[in-house]
């Protein structure tokens, strides 16, 4: 019998879904320790939920006879339950902090950040995925070149095959500029208590390694200190930049370039209060440092954030479905947007202030990077787009947008 009350792990994603007339709940893990596909009934989610760490045995026995119209249940019913649970890596307990231990340990001691998506989100096969950026990148009509020098790029990381049109006119502007360095702005969708986090390891995919600029990533992480996470075990399966840098890699496959990978937490959990002079506070020599590196006269830098915006319905924690909410979405992000074409980051931080970012902005922290780090240039929205996931009822919201100088 467990002698504390046990806790459910709080680091892992819960998706509604429909299978053969049932409804289950399928979990998603970062660390690869829960079952691929896992998916469990309503009753059981239900006392995952309960379980905070002042839930006791007694506690769930009783739920777990209400439930049962008054049925006795026995404790070595509850434990054995909980047994389940914890032999399936779903409570934060020893076996489970042990095992993450080891998985982190071995990513940090590696040079190299292999791809966690190839064979799943695009081809494993170098040849086909040549092929299928190239759809991509085709699948739009030409977009007209940027007039004045490329700053930054706005991209999505949703699913390239929803996000195909926003993909394609981002990247369709680089083909007009050679950096040699880019700085590489991703959400850190499991970054906690930390506003960012950074790696050094040079990232692989199948169309070969892309060195990190080490030595601007050290200046950047003496700078940042507190406010950086004190290891680089997020970036293992974080998509929002390998997406980026497959398009990078393909596009510029006959240039030399190193990139600056950066993951941004959320500001909402890590600051002190939601705004602008908050941010600021915690963040000034950070963003002072990585400035200077963006606006280097010695090499050429560009910052590209691949982001997401509104996430609304069921699978975001919403009672409403997405498209009853979208029209209300829909003119936040437009207004997020319009500030961010203008550089307007009073007016960007205080869209979000004054809905409490009720539709949960994924990318707005790294946007909120990006508005105090850029040059003084323009901004110009490419493409707006919003995919409704009819089996939750839910709907993501994506844009594409250059900034020149």
């Amino acid at each position: 019998m467990m002698e504390t009350p046990p806790i459910a792990r709080h680091d892992l994603e819960f998706f509604p879904v429909q299978h053969q007339g049932q409804q289950l709940v399928l979990i998603r893990d970062h660390l690869g320790l829960v079952q691929e596909g896992k998916a469990v009934g309503l009753h059981l989610y239900h006392m995952m939920t309960l379980l905070d760490g002042t839930t006791t045995l007694r506690d769930l026995q009783v739920e777990f006879m209400s439930q049962k119209g008054g049925v006795l249940v026995g404790m070595d019913e509850i434990n054995g339950l909980l047994a389940n649970l914890d032999e399936s890596f779903l409570l934060d307990s020893e076996r489970f902090k042990n095992a993450k231990e080891r998985i982190i340990a071995d990513f940090t001691s590696q040079s190299i950040r292999l791809c966690s998506h190839c064979g799943k989100s695009y081809p494993e096969n170098p040849s086909e995925l040549r092929d299928r950026l190239d759809e991509i990148l085709n699948s739009e009509l030409s977009i007209s070149e940027p007039d004045g020098k490329l700053a930054a790029l706005v991209a999505p990381h949703i699913d390239l095959n929803v996000g195909y049109k926003g993909y394609s006119t981002a990247y369709q502007m680089l083909k007009h500029a050679s950096p040699s360095r880019i700085i590489l702005l991703g959400v850190g969708h499991q970054l906690q208590n930390t506003l960012f986090s950074l790696t050094d390891k040079d990232f692989e995919t199948p169309l070969g390694i892309t060195r990190s600029d080490r030595k601007a990533i050290g200046r950047l992480r003496k700078s940042g200190r507190d406010i950086i996470a004190s290891d680089d075990f997020v970036h293992r399966s974080e998509h929002s930049i390998e997406l980026q840098l497959i398009f990078l890699q393909h596009l510029m496959a006959d240039k030399t370039f190193t990139i600056i990978p950066i993951l941004c937490g959320s500001l909402q959990a890590d600051l002190p209060e939601y705004s602008r002079e908050a941010y600021q506070g915690q963040t000034g020599r950070f963003l002072d440092e990585l400035r200077s590196i963006l606006n280097d006269p010695e090499q050429e830098t560009i910052l590209i954030a691949g982001v997401d915006l509104s996430h609304t319905g069921p699978k975001f924690g919403h009672e409403m479905p997405g498209s009853s909410m979208q029209p209300r979405s829909e003119e936040h992000d437009r207004n997020l947007l319009t500030n961010l074409t203008r550089l307007d980051a009073d007016n960007f931080w205080e869209e979000s202030r004054r809905i409490n970012d009720q539709f949960n902005v994924c990318g707005f922290s790294a946007l909120a990077c990006l508005l105090e780090i850029l040059p003084q240039c323009q901004g110009e929205l490419l493409h707006y787009e919003i995919w409704h996931e009819e089996p939750t009822r839910s709907a993501v919201s994506f844009a594409s947008l250059v900034f020149t100088s």
